[in-house]
C-alpha cells in the first residue's frame, strides 16, 4: 500500500491490511458484498435511532445500528406481509436485543426463544391447524435468523441442531397446508435432493409450474415469502428445493455448493415434466440472491426452461467480497494458506472470525465442522476456488429462453452485476430496478418481497401467455 499519510508515517504491512479491511468490512463480509461505501449500508451514531440523511436505511427502518443485523431484522419484518413473521413478534424481538446489547449471542437466543414459544401450545384454548400451521411457518424464520448467527454464539456447535428445529417447523407447517405440498426426493448424485411441490389444488390440470431456488445462507420458509403464495394466487405450481450448499444438503448431509447447476436442475426438471399436473412448456426458474447466479447456469444449458429470473443478477459471486480479501488468494495453495493462517487469522476480532466461518461454510466442509468447534479453518485455497468457479460471465450468452434480471437501490451484495448482466444476455430480455421510492431497496428487497413477487409474477404470466 501507499503511504499517504505524511511524511514519517509509518506505511501499513500486508497483514494490517488486510485484517483491517476485515474488521472495517465485516457487515459486507457477512453479507458477501463489497466494501464500497456507496452501496453499503451506514450504520448510525451508537445510541441514536436513525441513520444519516439519504441513507438506504432511514428512520424506522433502522432497527439496528450495525447494517448486517439490520438487513437480517429487514428481513424477518419483511416476510409478515406472507405469513413468515408477525411484526409485532420482530419489533419485541428487535427491543429485546438492543436492550441486553446487540451480538451475535443476543441475537441467536432471542430468536431461538420465540421460535421455541411458537412450537409449544399457546395460552388459552387448544389450537387449530391453522393456528398451528401459521405459528410453525413463523418459528421457521425465527430459527432461520437465529441460524444465520450461531456460528458467532457461545454454542457454534448447535448449528445442526437449530437447522433441525427450523426444518422440523417448516415441515410441520407444510403438513397442515390445503393440499399440503407433495414432498419427496428427487435423484441427484450420491444424495437426493428434498423437495415440496405446492399446488393450487389437487386436480390433474396442467398448470405453469415456477422452480424457485434459493442462494447462499437462504432457508426453505424464504421460498414461501419470495414466490409460493404468489404463484399460487396465479394458479401456478411451485417446486421448493435444496440444493447442494443448502439445507439439508449442506448441515446434514454435508454437500457443498456446485458450479454445475444445470445438473441439479436437470432432475428437478425430469421429475416435473413426468407429473400430469405440470404443463412441460410452461417450467420457469427462478433464483434468489446468490442464486442470481444458480439459475441463470442452469438455464444455459437446460433447455426445456420456458423462462428464467435471476434476483439479482450475479455474474461474478466471488466479486462479492472485499478485494482484500480476494487478493489473499493466489495461484498456489501452500502460499494463498500460510497469507491466510500467519498474516490474516490471527489479526481477526472475533466477529469478523465469526462472518468468515459463515461466508465460506458453504463452500468447503472442513470449514463449517471447523466452525462448529469454534476454530477457523485453515484452507482458504480450496473453498476460495469454489467460489472463483460460480462466475457465468462467459456463460450467459448461451440462455436462449426469456430472462427478467432484477436489480435493486442500493444493492450491497453485488452492485452493478445485474446491469453487466443483462447487457450480456442476447435471448429475449428485461430488466427491472426496485427502488427506495417504494421501500423495496436494499438486496433482494426485505421490505418489499411482495412488490417483489408482483414483478417477477406479472413477467411470468405476459411472458408464458402464448405457450
Amino acid at each position: 500500500m501507499k503511504d499517504v499519510s505524511g511524511e514519517g508515517a509509518p506505511t501499513p504491512t500486508r497483514r494490517t491490511a488486510l485484517a483491517g479491511l476485515a474488521g472495517a468490512a465485516g457487515a459486507a463480509l457477512a453479507a458477501g458484498c463489497t466494501a464500497s461505501s456507496a452501496s453499503a449500508p451506514t450504520p448510525s451514531p451508537p445510541g441514536t435511532g436513525a441513520t444519516p440523511a439519504g441513507g438506504p436505511t432511514p428512520g424506522v427502518m433502522t432497527l439496528f445500528k450495525d447494517p448486517e443485523f439490520n438487513f437480517n431484522g429487514l428481513w424477518a419484518l419483511g416476510g409478515s406481509g406472507a405469513g413468515a413473521g408477525e411484526v409485532g413478534e420482530v419489533l419485541t424481538a428487535v427491543n429485546a436485543i438492543n436492550k441486553a446489547g446487540l451480538s451475535a449471542q443476543s441475537y441467536v437466543e432471542t430468536f431461538k426463544k420465540l421460535g421455541d414459544r411458537l412450537r409449544a401450545a399457546p395460552q388459552g384454548s387448544k389450537p387449530d391447524d391453522q393456528t398451528t400451521r401459521w405459528r410453525a411457518l413463523r418459528a421457521a424464520q425465527y430459527y432461520g435468523q437465529a441460524l444465520f448467527y450461531v456460528l458467532g454464539s457461545d454454542d457454534p456447535g448447535s448449528e445442526e441442531q437449530l437447522y433441525q428445529a427450523g426444518r422440523g417447523a417448516w415441515d410441520k407447517f407444510c403438513e397442515l397446508c390445503d393440499p399440503a405440498p407433495v414432498r419427496t426426493n428427487v435423484p441427484y448424485g450420491k444424495t437426493p435432493l428434498p423437495v415440496w411441490f405446492f399446488r393450487p389444488d389437487e386436480s390433474e390440470r396442467r398448470r405453469p409450474t415456477v422452480i424457485l431456488t434459493n442462494g447462499s445462507d437462504g432457508q426453505n420458509v424464504d421460498m414461501w415469502t419470495y414466490g409460493v403464495p404468489a404463484a399460487l394466487d396465479r394458479g401456478w405450481n411451485a417446486l421448493v428445493y435444496d440444493g447442494p450448499g443448502q439445507g439439508q444438503l449442506l448441515f446434514v448431509n454435508r454437500v457443498v455448493f456446485t458450479p454445475t447447476w444445470e445438473k441439479v436442475v436437470g432432475p428437478l426438471v425430469d421429475w416435473l415434466v413426468a407429473r400430469p399436473d405440470v404443463d412441460p412448456d410452461r417450467i420457469a426458474l427462478t433464483g434468489l440472491s446468490m442464486a442470481g447466479d444458480l439459475a441463470p447456469r442452469a438455464a444455459a444449458f437446460e433447455d426445456r426452461l420456458a423462462a428464467v429470473v435471476a434476483m439479482p443478477g450475479c455474474l461474478t459471486p466471488w466479486l462479492g467480497f472485499p478485494p482484500e480479501i480476494r487478493e489473499i488468494l493466489t495461484p498456489n495453495k501452500e502460499e494463498t494458506n500460510n497469507i491466510w493462517n500467519k498474516e490474516v487469522v490471527p489479526e481477526l476480532p472475533a466477529a469478523d472470525a465469526a462472518t468468515m466461518k459463515k461466508r465460506f461454510e458453504p463452500f468447503s466442509v472442513p470449514a463449517m465442522l471447523a466452525a462448529r468447534e469454534g476454530r477457523m479453518f485453515t484452507d482458504f485455497y480450496t473453498p476460495a476456488k469454489r467460489i472463483q468457479a460460480l462466475d457465468i460471465t462467459n456463460v450467459v450468452r448461451r440462455i436462449k429462453m426469456p430472462a427478467l434480471v432484477l436489480d435493486y437501490e442500493d444493492e450491497q451484495f453485488y452492485p452493478g452485476q445485474a446491469r453487466q448482466m443483462f447487457e450480456r444476455l442476447t435471448s429475449p430480455k428485461d430488466y427491472v430496478k426496485l427502488t427506495a421510492a417504494t421501500g423495496a431497496q436494499l438486496h433482494c428487497s426485505p421490505m418489499a418481497p411482495q412488490q417483489h413477487g408482483e414483478v417477477v409474477f406479472n413477467w411470468l404470466d405476459e411472458t408464458l401467455a402464448d405457450r
